[in-house]
């Protein structure tokens, strides 16, 4: 199947609320409509996953951030500008997404992504969408698509069949803390 193909398969099933196994721009990941509190509930399902931990919500542009936060603080643009590398912001007063993947303490973990298929899937959606690693709780991350446990595989709606042969250095993105004053904190490199 073609990347545009794929892309506008991917965006029917998620305004079905329906959850798809889908690569990101970093590794490949578990997501559903960011709004959509029943598909959210099927992720933690299938993952078998706390509902406690949150899970990263993907944005395609840093113009949409104000939808989704109350105030979105400054140096959130100038960081996102000058990454190098994929960037998870963790961000006070989230508003406007699923109430089960905002914190208790009202934070949302929110990365841009600048990868083709991502980014043309939010933008036709109009939504972000949430992103988990996909593999089951307590188990490690699959860095390729063949890693990816067949009962993720088919607890899915739907495979997205693009770059499934995709290798790339691996790393998760580096998530980044930030306050309302603009200060912030490295959870993770």
């Amino acid at each position: 199947m073609k990347l545009d193909e794929e892309i506008e398969k991917s965006v029917e099933f998620l305004k079905k609320g329906k959850i798809i196994l889908y690569p990101t721009d970093t590794i490949w990941g578990i997501g559903c409509d960011a709004t959509n509190a029943k598909s959210i509930q099927k992720i933690y399902k299938l993952k078998g996953r706390n509902e406690n931990k949150g899970m990263i919500v993907l944005l395609d542009s840093p113009e949409r951030l104000d939808k989704y936060l109350k105030k979105v603080p400054p140096i959130a643009y100038d960081l996102i500008l000058n990454s190098k590398s994929p960037l998870t912001i963790v961000y006070p007063g989230a508003k406007n997404l699923a109430k089960s993947i905002i914190a208790s303490d009202g934070t949302i973990a929110i990365r841009i992504v600048k990868d083709e298929y991502c980014s043309e899937v939010i933008r036709l959606l109009e939504k972000p969408i949430v992103s988990t690693s996909a593999n089951f709780s307590n188990q490690p991350s699959a860095t390729t698509f063949e890693q990816i446990d067949v009962g993720i595989k088919k607890g899915v709606d739907h495979v997205v069949s693009v770059f499934q042969d995709r290798v790339r250095a691996i790393k998760s993105s580096t998530i980044i803390k930030l306050e309302d004053d603009g200060s912030f904190l490295i959870l993770r490199k």
